[in-house]
């Protein structure tokens, strides 16, 4: 068929031809088209445009040849981030136990006028010691280190950093087969990873925008620092002085920090090799000046846009968790409880992973929200019917490692676990509202928990092998 004297070629043909083209041009085209487009631009302009007297001193510029340094660039970046988590840390300590004491004191006026009003025992425990003490304990956990964090990282994103921490990162996600906003998607999965999926919308790219949402994951949000934080003070730091166990305790929770990046640079590489292969779109990035925090947009942004957002949603499905968690402490077979039964029934599949039943059930029931995983652990191990609400950190070592065998190997598994495990229900929900596919939500719901299970199994092993444990 021809159409005025056009003769259409077979598309295999074209196709075969464009990936010669391809593979004559080299990796690099994309890049000498880019450069040689602002080469253009600046000949045009210089031509064009006059310009005043330079300024003799320049202080982004200044600032840029540390914070782009190859030397400096990502030290840099590594301890900024340290000090954003030491902040949120040790801020939210104090908060989170006001906030806690509050709650608590609601449920225990509430669980009274429930008994003066006669209501049956188990009404009154199912409503207050299951559902709202998991609420509670969410809100408490979650919203006074969001508060911190999310301001914090919208101050560095309102200042102009952010895209410097793109910039310096992109040679890293570009080698990954990922592309260099994913440096910012990934920082906000810090804070919660619902919101740093969210945060995948900036890239123009199908591919790589599902390479960032399938990964993020394995950075750790705030929801896991609890637990995180928690094996670091008792474990790791518990050896040495008191000087300087906070500063070991900090250096451990950021150790698994950056252990993640590497774990979302591997998975990136991975997938981009795989079920995701293609072509890496160019990745242009103009670099704002540096300017002065809008403090009113920061304040609605982190707490309105982000904060908020985030915890109306880990609300949502902590409801159920409390639910679950009240019910399986609470109804027995043969006189034990059934989180109990379901425990031990779990023990020899944990014992694989350097674990045991207790924190296998707890992460099953914290689906919903990662934050009652410790408080699940504790009131399973003390046979209590619902989460407690206070512990000592001294009775709590006593009852993990002389009354349940907890060993460092449990502790390092569990922090792995914790890191790399299968994402909370409200970043599930917000995967699927983001892809609309069931393939890559399932993929990005189970390959992280698979990921996790093989890497404790891995650590287990070699730890019993080598007689380390």
């Amino acid at each position: 068929m021809k159409l005025d004297g056009y003769a259409p070629r077979p598309v295999a043909d074209l196709l075969d031809q464009a990936e010669q083209a391809r593979h004559a041009l080299g990796e690099g085209f994309r890049d000498r088209i880019v450069e040689s487009i602002y080469k253009d631009a600046t000949a045009i302009a210089s031509r064009s445009v006059e310009q005043g007297e330079r300024r003799k001193f320049d202080l982004d510029l200044l600032v840029d040849k540390v914070v782009l340094s190859p030397i400096f660039g990502l030290p840099l970046m590594i301890v900024l981030l340290g000090l954003i988590f030491w902040a949120t840390i040790v801020g939210a300590n104090y908060p989170s136990q006001m906030l806690a004491d509050g709650l608590f004191w609601v449920e225990a006026q509430g669980s009274t006028l429930f008994d003066a009003l006669g209501a049956p025992w188990w009404l009154t425990g199912f409503l207050w010691h299951g559902v709202y003490r998991a609420l509670a304990w969410v809100i408490a956990v979650m919203l006074p280190p969001m508060m911190i964090f999310f301001p914090c990282f919208t101050i560095l994103e309102d200042l102009g950093y952010l895209p410097r921490v793109a910039f310096n990162l992109d040679w890293l996600f570009k080698k990954a087969g990922g592309h260099g906003k994913q440096a910012l998607t990934m920082s906000m999965g810090f804070g919660c990873n619902a919101a740093g999926i969210i945060a995948c919308r900036v890239i123009d790219s199908p591919r790589e925008r599902l390479i960032a949402i399938l990964t993020n994951n394995f950075v750790p949000c705030n929801g896991r620092y609890p637990t995180l934080i928690l094996i670091a003070v008792l474990f790791v730091a518990t050896g040495f002085s008191p000087t300087i166990a906070s500063a070991v305790a900090a250096g451990t929770v950021l150790t698994i920090v950056i252990l993640g990046v590497i774990t979302t640079l591997i998975a990136s590489a991975i997938l981009s090799r795989t079920v995701l292969k293609g072509e890496a779109s160019a990745f242009t990035l103009e670099l704002p000046s540096y300017r002065r925090p809008n403090i009113p947009r920061i304040i609605y942004t982190s707490l309105i846009d982000r904060t908020f957002f985030v915890l109306m949603r880990a609300i949502t499905t902590a409801i159920p968790a409390g639910a679950i968690i009240w019910l399986l402490a609470n109804i027995s077979a043969n006189g034990v409880p059934l989180a109990t039964h379901v425990s031990n029934f779990l023990d020899p599949f944990a014992y694989m992973f350097g674990l045991d039943g207790v924190i296998i059930l707890a992460y099953i029931i914290a689906i919903p929200a990662n934050e009652i995983v410790v408080p699940t652990m504790i009131m399973v191990y003390l046979s209590q019917g619902a989460m407690t609400e206070e512990i000592s950190p001294e009775s709590l070592r006593t009852l993990l490692v002389d009354q349940h065998g907890w060993t460092m190997l449990t502790a390092i598994n569990l922090m792995l676990f914790s890191l790399l495990h299968n994402p909370c229900a409200t970043t599930i929900i917000t995967m699927w509202k983001e892809t609309r596919s069931l393939r890559w939500t399932t993929l990005g719901a189970l390959g992280p928990l698979v990921i996790a299970f093989a890497v404790c199994f891995l650590v287990a092993q070699a730890a019993r092998l080598l007689g380390w444990a």
